[in-house]
């Protein structure tokens, strides 16, 4: 598979859009110039979210984005979706990738060196490593990791990585300044005021 070609992987989490509807909240990131997105709605059924999926699938066409599925490859696959994000819940990547073909990409979902490591061997196409800062999204996957760790997985690996966890327009500079791919977001866009122009700095900042 490809390397991924985006540097801005943003997360949904409809709970944290202020009230706002989801896709709505998702068309002006996209606007304001995201190229990829996963849809991580886990609370919701297979019908409410396929039926969801289906309309960020034609929003993500209109605007060239990739559209990734948390979990679901059923889902992933009825919509065409550019691919799948697993974690260490989610079935074996070997049987995601039977499953989907060598078209699709897999992310992983990593919060160890041991993890990143066993996923790269299993076939996994990007990373994702966190949770780096605190953020209450992530409180349930331990305490923050920091820098370190993450750049210990960057010199681990070959694969591209992701930091997500608390990152944000302050402390995007030092995140960038270990060499990850890109970063994954979810509240700083999500939970901005100005969705589109929140999206354009941190896309600018990532640039620079």
């Amino acid at each position: 598979m490809p390397r991924p070609d985006f540097d801005l992987y943003l997360v949904t989490d409809r709970k944290l859009a202020q009230g706002r509807d989801l896709l709505a909240v998702l068309e002006q990131a996209l606007d304001g110039g995201v190229k990829a997105i996963q849809l991580r709605e886990k609370d919701l059924d297979g019908k409410a979210l396929f039926e969801l999926a289906e309309k960020l699938a034609a929003l993500c066409q209109n605007y060239r984005a990739q559209l990734y599925i948390n979990d679901r490859i059923d889902v992933a696959l009825a919509v065409d979706a550019a691919g799948v994000q697993l974690g260490k819940n989610s079935i074996p990547i070997e049987t995601a990738r039977d499953l989907l073909g060598i078209e699709k990409s897999i992310g992983y979902s990593t919060h160890s060196l041991a993890e990143a490591r066993t996923a790269e061997r299993s076939g996994a196409d990007f990373l994702l490593f966190g949770p780096v800062y605190f953020t209450p999204s992530k409180a349930s996957y331990g305490t923050p990791q920091g820098l370190a760790p993450l750049r210990e997985i960057l010199e681990s690996v070959s694969l591209p990585v992701y930091a997500i966890g608390g990152i944000n327009p302050v402390n995007l500079k030092e995140v960038k300044g270990t060499g990850v791919h890109g970063v994954a977001l979810i509240s700083a866009i999500v939970s901005a005021a100005d969705i589109k122009t929140a999206t354009q700095q941190i896309l600018t900042n990532l640039a620079r």
